[in-house]
């Protein structure tokens, strides 16, 4: 009887453990604003207009040592676009471009991440900006974690992709000013992140 016990609770010990390493996911990170960008930079005519988007929230997985449970969802709001320039701020929230009334986000979900080399990862997901979604695939480079020189207790990580989309396969804009000249169809997005987790 009394080794009965002991093989029952040895079963049970080891289905805890199985289930707890199951459902154990990836390091959770939170987004440090104040130190979190996400810029944008396009031709016009025969200058550089350079903005960023004030305005984003999201879920951000990440563990090198466990990237099947690692994601990563970002929602920004396109009314947040800044280029410095109210006028032609708001002319980009309009309907020429982004129309944020009728679509307030862009966003990006995950699908899979793995690692390709040093501290390089892809990750491919869905981009959807406007009315449309297309498969999106990001290098992401991982710069690594230290504890937070500004606050004790917590730890620091950085990260940072850089690509480049057609806007006009997102329909921002119907190509007429491109056609005329003005402004360029491609657009170079870099997006750095410092995440913050408690120790």
């Amino acid at each position: 009887m009394k080794k009965t016990l002991v093989i029952l609770f040895i079963i049970c010990s080891l289905v805890s453990t199985l289930c707890t390493l199951a459902t154990a996911g990836a390091t959770e990170w939170e987004f440090d604003r104040a130190h979190s960008r996400f810029y944008f930079a396009i031709d016009h005519t025969y200058a550089k207009v350079i903005g960023h988007f004030e305005e984003f929230s999201g879920t951000f997985h990440f563990d090198p040592g466990n990237l099947e449970e690692s994601s990563i969802y970002v929602e920004v709001q396109a009314k947040s676009i800044n280029t410095n320039i109210r006028k032609r701020d708001n002319h980009l929230r309009g309907d020429d471009f982004f129309a944020v009334k009728k679509y307030p986000l862009i966003t990006f979900k995950s699908k899979r991440i793995t690692h390709k080399e040093g501290n390089l990862y892809i990750v491919e997901g869905d981009f959807t900006m406007k009315d449309v979604t297309q498969p999106l695939e990001l290098p992401l480079t991982y710069f690594g974690m230290k504890d937070n020189p500004l606050k004790q207790g917590q730890i620091v990580a950085g990260f940072e992709t850089i690509f480049t989309i057609n806007r006009l396969d997102y329909h921002v804009g119907s190509g007429q000013f491109h056609a005329m000249g003005v402004v360029g169809k491609g657009v170079e997005i870099t997006v750095s992140l410092e995440m913050l987790r408690d120790k």
